[in-house]
């Protein structure tokens, strides 16, 4: 009997010996550290490099849309004026166009493209491209990295298409003629489409700076009749730079001394008036 207590005895010591042990060797395991890596994906092109991010253009919120188009009238007439100097488009046609079909400067097309004319890719255009739904969805429309190269865009659109041409024979203040030709030569196919830019022109006077180009604010006096005045071609004049000394456009002076291209020769007499 005794023998066997003590061989019970023994076992239980062996047993608590072993387990205390396993709670010893599990509580000094060394446990392994791991760390999360985030990889952040990076925007690239289709060449692989990466893609710029987009410029930014802050529109003033919370100002009436009258507000928003003296906004844009004072950022861009200086443009459109030397547009007019340079092609003979009326600045009143080119800034109501711009308010028109850019929204006042804050149409989504002119935002993500700097387009304020609504001009599409067509053939032949190699440059920057935005898609946007016009007539149809997804359409090709080009893309400016400044807004002076889209009114550079519109004058060069205008005169070197076959279409435009008769506009060209109109006078350059005569703002309602050009409206309508627009629209009869295929530029928009809203019906409404002149009335709204006359409606543009006069309701923000736009033909004043039409006035300041032609140079009729300086014609409040009785012109002297008796006297044409002229200009001699000097070394590096140019039909644009004397068009700009004198407030006129490239087309007068063609018209006033019937000249079919801008070439000119030093010494030559230029008349700054009609005849």
């Amino acid at each position: 009997m005794i023998g066997r207590i003590l061989i019970l005895l023994l076992i239980s010591t062996i047993c608590f010996s072993s387990c205390k042990s396993k709670k010893t060797a599990s509580k000094h395991r060394k446990k392994h550290i791991t760390e999360r890596v985030v990889k952040v994906k990076e925007s690239v092109d289709e060449k692989g490099t990466k893609a710029e991010e987009p410029t930014v253009v802050k529109v003033p919120v919370n100002i009436s849309y009258s507000q928003r188009v003296a906004n844009y009238i004072n950022e861009y007439r200086d443009i459109a004026k030397e547009e007019m100097l340079q092609y003979g488009i009326p600045v009143s046609i080119t800034l109501a166009q711009g308010i028109l079909e850019s929204g006042a400067g804050a149409g989504e097309l002119t935002l993500k493209a700097n387009n304020h004319f609504g001009i599409k890719c067509h053939t032949g255009w190699e440059g920057d491209r935005a898609y946007h739904d016009d007539d149809e969805k997804g359409e090709c429309f080009r893309k400016y990295k400044d807004p002076k190269y889209s009114y550079r865009d519109h004058s060069l659109f205008l005169t070197q298409r076959s279409r435009y041409q008769d506009l060209f024979k109109l006078r350059k203040d005569d703002y309602k003629g050009w409206a309508k030709g627009l629209r009869k030569a295929g530029y928009a196919t809203d019906p409404k489409y002149p009335d709204k830019l006359i409606s543009i022109i006069e309701r923000y006077n736009l033909e004043k700076y039409d006035d300041d180009v032609l140079g009729k604010k300086v014609n409040n006096s009785t012109p002297n009749d008796s006297k044409i005045n002229t200009y001699t071609i000097q070394a590096g004049d140019t039909l644009y730079s004397i068009s700009r000394r004198f407030n006129l456009t490239v087309e007068t002076l063609k018209e006033y001394n019937g000249l079919r291209n801008n070439e000119l020769s030093i010494g030559q007499v230029l008349y700054l008036q009609s005849r």
